[in-house]
């Protein structure tokens, strides 16, 4: 059944793991897939432009059915094989509000997060406003603090309920993320132990981006956050 499916991603990208994780979950292994190298350029080349002409990763087809969107490709996949692996959309109306909501802030956080890292990544020192760095900061900040309460209130474990959802699937590659450049975790305790918590499920830790096992954490943009 998967034989039919080919993705194309890079290691690290949240968007990417989110549909290997999306994948895992809904047992549909053995799909085509190649890992590209961004820092060789890969994912501009004919390959994925053929398939995503934005150039970027991750790109996913399924039969004739292109969906290089993350999110769109993960409510796919659960709405076409929805009675196989596991439920990844709750059946409790509030659970399944809920899910929807953490889903779609979960993109705030990714930006937020990408404003901060991809700013100090990509722009050299002398060039950086620090007007500009202090803002994104202290968005990361006041973000960070507000998954850390979404956690703190419940009714957990998982970000909408008692049951992992496609809130986790699109949301956990970007905590990890967090706690990847070294976000304090005595300073976000319920974020640490969420992030904790699913390191060991089947469909994170076969899924868990291989640069990350081969090199240790990145250096500690996030400590201060």
């Amino acid at each position: 059944m998967a034989k039919d499916m080919t993705l194309l991603w890079g290691s690290g990208s949240p968007p990417c793991w989110r549909i290997q994780i999306a994948l895992e979950e809904k047992k549909l292994q053995g799909y085509n897939q190649t890992l590209l190298s961004f820092m060789k350029g890969e994912h501009k080349s004919k390959q994925v432009m053929d398939m995503n002409p934005r150039g970027q990763l991750p790109a996913f087809k399924h039969k004739d059915y292109v969906l290089n969107e993350s999110y769109a490709a993960c409510l796919y996949l659960e709405n076409q094989f929805g009675g196989q692996g596991e439920k990844l959309v709750p059946e409790c109306p509030a659970e399944q509000a809920m899910m929807y909501q953490r889903m779609f802030e979960g993109l705030t956080l990714n930006q937020k997060m990408a404003e901060v890292i991809y700013y100090e990544w990509k722009v050299p020192e002398g060039e950086r406003h620090d007007s500009a760095v202090k803002r994104n900061r202290e968005a990361l900040t006041a973000e960070v603090k507000l998954w850390e309460g979404y956690l703190s209130k419940g009714p957990g474990p998982f970000l909408a309920g008692k049951t992992f959802s496609l809130a986790d699937v699109t949301v956990y590659p970007s905590i990890a993320y967090l706690f990847r450049f070294q976000l304090c975790e005595e300073r976000y305790p319920k974020l640490a132990a969420y992030y904790h918590s699913l390191k060991e499920r089947p469909s994170i830790k076969t899924s868990w981006p291989p640069t990350w096992l081969e090199t240790p954490d990145e250096t500690g943009k996030l400590k201060d956050i």
